[in-house]
């Protein structure tokens, strides 16, 4: 069957489904498909019982059918993971056939690279599709989705986060990252309290923290100098801390080493999770030195490079003047 043929199928099956659910609307989404299926053994052989994570839901030949349905009076839902891991070999040609129920009910299709027009966020970032979208997700990113399909998981993630990225408002940061569905970063079910954890714990986490988001070294009138540390620990670790100053400027933590006051907080805060900073330099994952700092630098360069940053965000003292004395940089 050629693929106009193909579309011309489509016309009077969406056509054939809108008459049956407007005299007596599908109740759930396995009713429609397996209408759908019904109607399409009137004109091929179709798998009737197929696997229920195969991509896409009917596979006839080259051509394949992603079934959407809803009771909501809209032609929107969400789809199948970007990596596609799933996906059919055989079939070249995917459509959706989408059974909108709500408001006045009717049935239609359309091409599945032209309906993809967006990507939401779950454990891993998956396909949002709509009939009749002005501007397909491809067309955004500048590439089609032929090209895009063949590429590698690692290769797609860039292009997804880039597109992200240009939708992310002031002060957002993306809390996905992974360049793959089996990657072994993972957010925990629960989300943890920062002043509920071990000391060690939160040792590592404000090294981690500083360490992506040098600008919590500026002054202490400057606003929202924390913020990208809190989402670092929220986002990537699932640890909330709801009194961000007490990251590093506090009492608690600056005199921890030493208990004599006086001096620079902040810089005795460091001092004391040195180690624990460095650490963090040679083991985070690169993508996450792309997503804070905005490029890719070698693990071995990383301590320098913060020194550079911190530098420029401190007012009245030079960080690199007092940490990683002994560090060739």
């Amino acid at each position: 069957m050629k693929q106009n043929e193909f579309e011309k199928l489509l016309d009077q099956i969406a056509e054939n489904l809108t008459s049956q659910a407007q005299k007596d609307t599908f109740a759930t989404s396995k009713v429609f498909e397996d209408r759908v299926r019904e109607m399409l053994t009137e004109f091929m052989i179709i798998d009737l019982t197929p696997h229920p994570h195969a991509f896409p839901d009917i596979v006839l030949g080259d051509f394949g059918i992603e079934v959407k349905f809803t009771t909501n009076d809209t032609w929107r839902s969400v789809a199948n993971s970007v990596f596609e891991s799933t996906r059919s070999k055989s079939v070249e040609h995917i459509y959706v056939v989408f059974g909108k129920m709500g408001g006045t009910p009717e049935v239609k299709w359309g091409r599945y690279d032209d309906c993809v027009m967006h990507v939401r966020t779950s454990h891993v970032p998956r396909f949002e599709v709509e009939i009749g979208a002005d501007t397909s997700l491809f067309q955004k990113m500048g590439l089609s989705y032929e090209v895009f399909r063949n590429l590698s998981e690692e290769d797609k993630m860039l292009h997804i986060r880039l597109y992200a990225r240009r939708r992310l408002k002031k002060g957002e940061r993306l809390w996905w990252l992974e360049d793959k569905e089996d990657s072994q970063h993972s957010l925990p079910l629960q989300a943890k309290l920062y002043t509920s954890l071990e000391q060690e714990e939160k040792r590592r986490l404000r090294a981690e923290s500083v360490l992506l988001c040098p600008q919590v070294l500026k002054s202490s009138r400057s606003k929202n100098k924390y913020d990208d540390a809190v989402l670092y620990m929220l986002t990537y670790r699932g640890v909330l801390c709801h009194q961000a100053r007490d990251l590093f400027s506090a009492g608690s933590v600056a005199l921890r080493a030493n208990s004599e006051r006086g001096g620079v907080y902040l810089l005795r805060a460091l001092q004391d999770i040195e180690h624990e900073i460095f650490i963090a330099a040679s083991t985070l994952e690169d993508r996450l030195f792309e997503e804070y700092w905005g490029k890719k630098v070698q693990k071995e360069h990383r301590i320098a490079e913060w020194l550079k940053m911190a530098d420029g965000h401190a007012s009245g003292w030079k960080p690199s003047e007092y940490l990683f004395i002994n560090f060739n940089k």
